[in-house]
């Protein structure tokens, strides 16, 4: 696929064009099959602990968007898979620098080239999305979306970091609960029914 056909894809909302780009969602979990997995989320409560060892300690690090880390006794340094929801500019991609990258936001126009054409590259299935959109009854954050994708594989452990559901913010951005279209109190009572009834998941 050439740069134009993907803008072409992405306007006319071809999306199973742009699926061809993607590795089949069974090659994503057949690569996390026995692996212990760490999923940083970016909450601001995050840098004020000392996970950072314990992050890269795991088999798979995978972080979320523009992924601060300021500290890396907080927040580790290495980064997997990268899920994305957000366009990177080219110094976080160079910060980052992971080796597989995500795309999980529903919102196709905000694909771009340098992402889709990445080694290894992922597409989360819009039938995914929605059906998580519903059981939540608002649109999943890139997070959610992760948490429930990697519960789906045959893993060893699931280690969440930085995830408080938005009581203390988040590093990546300034915006409050209010001006984000996610219902976190919804999302914090999915994932701990989902971790409770997982015992290969824990919330740090």
């Amino acid at each position: 696929m050439t740069p134009l056909r993907l803008y072409l894809a992405r306007t006319l909302r071809q999306d199973s064009l742009l699926q061809g780009l993607s590795v089949p969602q069974i090659e994503l979990l057949d690569a996390m099959r026995g692996k212990s997995v760490a999923l940083v989320g970016n909450a601001w409560a995050l840098a004020e602990q000392r996970h950072g060892a314990e992050i890269d300690a795991a088999d798979l690090v995978i972080r979320i968007n523009r992924a601060p880390m300021p500290r890396a006794d907080s927040h580790g340094t290495r980064t997997d898979w990268l899920a994305l929801a957000t366009r990177l500019g080219c110094a976080d991609r160079a910060r980052i620098a992971p080796r597989r990258m995500l795309w999980m936001s529903p919102k196709r126009k905000r694909l771009d080239w340098k992402t889709a054409t990445s080694p290894g590259f992922y597409l989360h299935p819009l039938a995914d999305y929605r059906r998580l959109r519903d059981a939540l009854d608002a649109p999943p954050t890139t997070g959610a979306m992760m948490i429930e994708l990697i519960a789906h594989a045959q893993i060893a452990s699931l280690s969440l970091y930085g995830f408080d559901f938005f009581a203390s913010l988040s590093l990546s951005g300034r915006r409050t609960a209010e001006q984000v279209p996610h219902d976190f109190n919804a999302e914090a009572e999915w994932a701990h029914a989902l971790i409770d009834r997982d015992p290969r998941i824990r919330l740090l």
